[in-house]
């Protein structure tokens, strides 16, 4: 048994393969995706959040755990914090000359993570694929994708609970006689499409793959586009969200943080 996180392992191959551009984009994206729990000064008063700031010779740095058990080991003691995503964390510091110290003296992938590499992780989230315009007059299945994309896709998707019935991937050409590759959500509503478009740009972008290499398109259930698409594509199911049982309390969306104070 072993007690190694995904953060762990990911960061273990990168310092494995320093030149490795592709083993380094994966942490990344593993840590945008990663619940991190950001060390604070003090309980959460209303909607504001009072981070630990450590001032080192390398800069400013704020500190976050991808384990509780693991914050508890540095601070030697039960501390307050705040969960949250990566990206949010991210998010939250960009601009502000704060770096992370992730997981330090307490796991294989502890590291310090100048404020720099944070901007340039949120300018990178940021990124999305183009949408199609409808020329689309031949749908083949696809080829030519390399499978890091495909397994990109796979896991992202997976995480993008009831927010689309499916996707399908397809090669394609328009009138004019170019080709292209198609990402297809069939029944994803208007207000989803940028969390599903921005999934799709970070899959690009972590699988060190062109932008202009995937369009993203959105249809309905009954547009005569969709039994194309089940007809020639590779499919993808989403997962189906759970009606949340009465007794549940909701606890506090962690893409949706207190401010830092």
């Amino acid at each position: 048994m072993t007690d190694q996180t995904p953060l762990d392992a990911a960061h273990a191959a990168m310092q494995a393969a320093p030149d490795d551009d592709g083993a380094r984009l994966r942490f990344y994206d593993r840590l945008a995706d990663s619940e991190l729990l950001l060390l604070l000064t003090g309980e959460i008063q209303g909607d504001k959040a009072d981070p630990q700031i450590f001032e080192t010779s390398s800069g400013t740095f704020v500190l976050a755990f991808d384990r509780e058990e693991r914050l508890t080991r540095f601070t030697g003691a039960p501390s307050p914090y705040l969960a949250l995503s990566g990206r949010s964390l991210a998010s939250m510091l960009a601009g502000q000359e704060v770096g992370l110290g992730l997981n330090l003296s307490v796991a294989p992938s502890e590291i310090l993570i100048p404020a720099d590499a944070l901007d340039w992780l949120v300018e990178t989230l940021d990124n999305r694929p183009a949408e199609i315009d409808g020329d689309i007059a031949e749908l083949y299945p696809p080829t030519g994708l390399p499978d890091t994309l495909l397994t990109a896709l796979d896991a992202k998707l997976a995480t993008a609970v009831g927010l689309a019935d499916c996707a399908y991937l397809a090669s394609t050409r328009d009138s004019a006689g170019g080709v292209g590759h198609l990402l297809a959500f069939v029944g994803a509503p208007e207000p989803a499409r940028g969390a599903l478009a921005s999934a799709v740009g970070e899959a690009l972008t972590f699988s060190g793959v062109e932008a202009g290499t995937l369009d993203i398109g959105f249809f309905a259930r009954t547009d005569p586009i969709a039994a194309r698409l089940a007809a020639t594509g590779l499919r993808f199911d989403l997962p189906v969200r759970e009606e949340p049982r009465p007794a549940v309390v909701s606890a506090r969306d962690p893409d949706k943080p207190p401010i830092l104070r």
